[in-house]
């Protein structure tokens, strides 16, 4: 399918003898043509940032929707604005299917003086414009069909009704039902689902509790770890990606690392609107990325590839597990792997509500939280106090002093094997709330 969206939009580049982009109608790029010119104009700063991170900013959207792109039926010529990062002017050829826009073909406009395409060249593109609204549609519709499947699958209780959901996936996935997949969560997401994630077999938002428990402060702020957000309640977006073997599973999560920053920017959790300041992201922009999105409190988890349906449900699972430890845990984060999370696989497999042991259950609170931190820490160093003491940056006299007061409201004996393993699997399980 991207062949055929490549093929469509080197033809409509050479009709018009410019470098031709077409954007779906949430302005994410599905294909560019070539830039052979020398022409400094020929990048401005939005052209730039489409291409590189494959998307557009919510202020890049709303200034071109505001020149009527989605409501035209044919070329709208748009002038250049260097104030908001447009230094050239743009011809926009509107895609739609059976009269509702499916996205947008983007070309650079001539300079003015410079005769631009002419009216015969315009209506051939936009007559190729209409052969990718037609695709586009068909892709819709086909992921709009798996969504429904997918979902089932992933929400059907056990037994008879989970089998005919995965049997149905399968019917619907086609000869590439039994192929290998992965299945990716991400957390929360807001809105409905992306008409296409790349790479993927299918997606579907999921109205499901990933989190557990009440907002907690967790262990503290542990060697560069913060407390992980109450997702409780929240709705995810899960994504089943095709995958052609296992080591195709690391380029693939570039494209799921790229979902983030538009449930950040959806979300607007830094209060600043989705896009920050000025079409073209300028001075003052808020660019939003992978990490920035994560420090917001949205991460993504991956599970184990399978192959065949069967195992997607537990796959699911595993993929809601490295999200919620991406969240508690920034290290393992943004886009977190199952098989890296370590602890947090079994911790996140037990109870949905929190642990709630009595022992650790003082040490837990607000007023104790730099004595969590270094009781966690110096756990996460096999009790090896030197270690722990540098990863502090605190005199070993101090860790000792700390680790008495650790004791004394915890009733646990740290020289004890199980006792360690209480408490260390008491702090972790505060991160997951």
């Amino acid at each position: 399918m991207k062949g055929d969206y490549q093929d469509l939009v080197d033809e409509i580049s050479a009709l018009l003898g410019a470098p031709a982009t077409l954007e779906n109608r949430d302005f994410r790029l599905i294909a560019f043509g070539a830039h052979l010119s020398d022409d400094d104009l020929a990048m401005d700063p939005v052209r730039t940032r489409s291409i590189l991170t494959r998307q557009s900013t919510a202020d890049v959207r709303s200034w071109f929707e505001g020149f009527g792109i989605a409501r035209a039926t044919g070329p709208v010529r748009i002038p250049a604005a260097p104030e908001a990062g447009v230094f050239r002017g743009r011809i926009c050829l509107p895609v739609r299917y059976r009269g509702i826009v499916q996205g947008y073909v983007w070309l650079l406009d001539q300079e003015p003086g410079l005769p631009g395409p002419g009216p015969a060249a315009l209506d051939a593109a936009m007559e190729v414009a209409q052969r990718i609204g037609v695709l586009l549609a068909e892709e819709a519709r086909a992921g709009a069909d798996l969504s429904r499947e997918f979902l089932a699958v992933l929400t059907a209780g056990r037994g008879w009704q989970q089998d005919m959901a995965v049997a149905a996936l399968r019917v619907a996935l086609g000869a590439g039902g039994d192929g290998l997949h992965a299945a990716v969560c991400v957390t929360p997401w807001p809105g409905e689902a992306p008409a296409s994630v790349p790479g993927a077999a299918a997606v579907c938002v999921v109205p499901r509790r990933v989190g557990s428990g009440p907002g907690s402060a967790g262990p503290g702020t542990g060697a560069g770890a913060g407390p992980g957000p109450d997702t409780a309640g929240e709705p995810a977006l899960a994504v089943l990606l095709r995958l052609r073997s296992t080591d195709a599973l690391t380029p693939a999560l570039a494209a799921v690392a790229r979902l983030l920053p538009r449930a950040a920017e959806a979300t607007g959790t830094d209060g600043k609107g989705a896009g920050g300041k000025g079409a073209g992201g300028g001075a003052g922009a808020t660019a939003v990325t992978a990490a920035t999105a994560a420090a917001r409190g949205v991460t993504a988890g991956v599970a184990d590839p399978v192959r065949g349906l069967a195992e997607l449900p537990a796959a699911w699972e595993q993929a809601v597990a490295a999200a919620r430890a991406a969240a508690a845990q920034p290290r393992l984060g943004p886009v977190a792997q199952w098989s890296a999370i370590g602890p947090y696989r079994m911790l996140a497999s037990l109870a949905a509500d929190p642990v709630d042991d009595p022992s650790a259950r003082t040490l837990l609170t607000p007023a104790n939280r730099e004595l969590a931190r270094t009781a966690e820490v110096f756990l996460d160093c096999a009790g090896q106090a030197g270690r722990a003491a540098a990863a502090l940056g605190i005199h070993r006299q101090t860790l000792y002093y700390r680790l008495g007061r650790v004791e004394q409201l915890t009733g646990l004996d740290l020289d004890e094997g199980e006792d360690r393993l209480l408490l260390h699997m008491a702090l972790k399980a505060a991160r997951l709330t």
